[in-house]
Protein backbone atom coordinates (compact mmCIF):
# COMPACT_ATOMS: atom_id res chain seq x y z
CA UNK A 1 0.00 0.00 0.00
CA UNK A 2 1.07 3.82 -0.41
CA UNK A 3 1.43 6.03 2.36
CA UNK A 4 4.50 8.96 2.85
CA UNK A 5 7.21 7.53 4.68
CA UNK A 6 7.38 10.41 7.24
CA UNK A 7 5.07 13.79 7.67
CA UNK A 8 5.67 16.79 9.64
CA UNK A 9 2.58 16.27 11.66
CA UNK A 10 0.99 12.68 12.80
CA UNK A 11 -2.78 14.18 12.14
CA UNK A 12 -4.48 16.75 9.94
CA UNK A 13 -8.19 18.09 9.66
CA UNK A 14 -10.64 16.91 7.36
CA UNK A 15 -11.25 19.72 4.74
CA UNK A 16 -13.88 20.05 2.64
CA UNK A 17 -13.52 19.24 -1.28
CA UNK A 18 -15.07 22.07 -3.34
CA UNK A 19 -14.41 23.39 -6.85
CA UNK A 20 -12.89 21.19 -9.50
CA UNK A 21 -9.06 20.80 -10.00
CA UNK A 22 -6.85 23.43 -10.97
CA UNK A 23 -3.83 20.90 -11.03
CA UNK A 24 -3.37 17.55 -12.03
CA UNK A 25 -5.92 17.92 -14.52
CA UNK A 26 -4.22 17.42 -17.90
CA UNK A 27 -2.04 14.40 -19.04
CA UNK A 28 1.11 14.54 -19.30
CA UNK A 29 2.93 11.52 -19.16
CA UNK A 30 0.99 9.11 -21.08
CA UNK A 31 -1.48 8.68 -23.87
CA UNK A 32 -4.95 7.66 -22.49
CA UNK A 33 -6.11 9.12 -18.95
CA UNK A 34 -8.41 7.89 -16.14
CA UNK A 35 -9.94 10.93 -14.68
CA UNK A 36 -12.48 11.88 -12.10
CA UNK A 37 -15.66 13.27 -12.39
CA UNK A 38 -16.86 13.31 -9.05
CA UNK A 39 -14.70 14.41 -5.78
CA UNK A 40 -13.84 11.95 -3.38
CA UNK A 41 -10.69 10.65 -0.87
CA UNK A 42 -9.08 7.66 -2.61
CA UNK A 43 -7.85 5.27 -0.10
CA UNK A 44 -4.57 3.68 -0.78
CA UNK A 45 -6.06 0.74 -0.75
CA UNK A 46 -8.33 1.54 -4.07
CA UNK A 47 -5.46 2.88 -5.69
CA UNK A 48 -3.19 -0.19 -5.57
CA UNK A 49 -6.74 -2.64 -6.54
CA UNK A 50 -7.26 -0.28 -9.80
CA UNK A 51 -3.59 -0.71 -10.50
CA UNK A 52 -3.85 -4.21 -9.87
CA UNK A 53 -6.46 -4.60 -12.45
CA UNK A 54 -5.16 -2.18 -14.96
CA UNK A 55 -1.98 -4.00 -15.56
CA UNK A 56 -3.68 -7.35 -15.17
CA UNK A 57 -5.85 -6.84 -18.01
CA UNK A 58 -2.62 -5.11 -20.54
CA UNK A 59 -0.73 -8.21 -19.18
CA UNK A 60 2.24 -6.20 -18.10
CA UNK A 61 2.52 -4.25 -21.16
CA UNK A 62 2.34 -0.75 -22.00
CA UNK A 63 3.32 2.05 -19.32
CA UNK A 64 1.56 2.86 -16.51
CA UNK A 65 1.92 6.12 -14.58
CA UNK A 66 -0.40 6.71 -10.86
CA UNK A 67 -0.83 10.45 -10.67
CA UNK A 68 -2.33 10.43 -7.28
CA UNK A 69 -0.63 9.92 -4.08
CA UNK A 70 -2.07 8.88 -0.45
CA UNK A 71 -1.02 11.72 1.73
CA UNK A 72 -3.51 12.54 4.01
CA UNK A 73 -3.97 10.39 7.27
CA UNK A 74 -7.88 9.44 8.47
CA UNK A 75 -8.32 8.79 11.86
CA UNK A 76 -10.76 6.25 13.70
CA UNK A 77 -11.72 5.66 16.91
CA UNK A 78 -11.87 2.11 18.18
CA UNK A 79 -15.37 0.77 18.61
CA UNK A 80 -17.81 1.26 21.75
CA UNK A 81 -15.21 3.98 23.52
CA UNK A 82 -16.75 7.30 25.01
CA UNK A 83 -16.70 10.39 24.05
CA UNK A 84 -14.17 12.43 24.94
CA UNK A 85 -10.06 11.56 25.29
CA UNK A 86 -8.81 12.79 22.22
CA UNK A 87 -8.76 12.34 18.68
CA UNK A 88 -8.43 8.85 17.43
CA UNK A 89 -5.33 7.39 15.73
CA UNK A 90 -4.33 7.30 12.47
CA UNK A 91 -5.84 4.54 10.50
CA UNK A 92 -5.22 4.77 6.79
CA UNK A 93 -4.30 6.98 4.18
CA UNK A 94 -6.09 8.87 0.90
CA UNK A 95 -5.97 11.23 -1.94
CA UNK A 96 -8.29 14.13 -2.53
CA UNK A 97 -9.14 13.88 -5.43
CA UNK A 98 -11.46 17.15 -6.78
CA UNK A 99 -13.30 16.56 -10.11
CA UNK A 100 -10.79 16.32 -13.00
CA UNK A 101 -7.89 14.97 -11.75
CA UNK A 102 -6.30 13.07 -13.78
CA UNK A 103 -5.72 9.72 -11.64
CA UNK A 104 -4.08 6.96 -14.02
CA UNK A 105 -1.97 7.22 -17.31
CA UNK A 106 -0.96 4.80 -19.41
CA UNK A 107 0.88 4.27 -22.70
CA UNK A 108 2.63 1.89 -25.31
CA UNK A 109 -1.03 -0.08 -25.82
CA UNK A 110 -3.69 0.51 -28.36
CA UNK A 111 -6.53 2.33 -27.76
CA UNK A 112 -9.15 -0.12 -27.69
CA UNK A 113 -7.16 -2.07 -24.79
CA UNK A 114 -6.47 1.27 -22.91
CA UNK A 115 -9.93 1.69 -23.31
CA UNK A 116 -11.19 -1.64 -21.68
CA UNK A 117 -8.40 -1.54 -18.84
CA UNK A 118 -9.65 1.63 -18.14
CA UNK A 119 -13.45 0.50 -18.18
CA UNK A 120 -12.57 -2.29 -15.96
CA UNK A 121 -10.09 -0.15 -13.15
CA UNK A 122 -13.58 2.37 -12.31
CA UNK A 123 -15.04 -0.57 -10.93
CA UNK A 124 -12.87 -0.76 -8.38
CA UNK A 125 -13.02 3.18 -7.33
CA UNK A 126 -16.23 4.67 -5.53
CA UNK A 127 -16.50 7.95 -8.28
CA UNK A 128 -17.29 8.17 -11.94
CA UNK A 129 -14.46 8.36 -14.01
CA UNK A 130 -14.17 8.97 -18.00
CA UNK A 131 -11.52 7.38 -20.03
CA UNK A 132 -9.44 10.10 -22.07
CA UNK A 133 -7.48 11.07 -24.61
CA UNK A 134 -4.63 12.94 -25.02
CA UNK A 135 -5.12 16.39 -26.81
CA UNK A 136 -8.74 15.92 -26.33
CA UNK A 137 -8.91 17.67 -22.63
CA UNK A 138 -10.02 21.19 -22.99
Amino acid sequence: MLSPKKTKFRKQHRGRMRGNASRGNTIIFGEYALQATEPTWLTSRQIEATRRTITRYVKRGGKLWIRVFPDKPVTARPAETRMGSGKGSPEYWVAVIKPGHVIFEIAGVPQNIAQQAMHLASYKLPIKTKFVIKDAIK
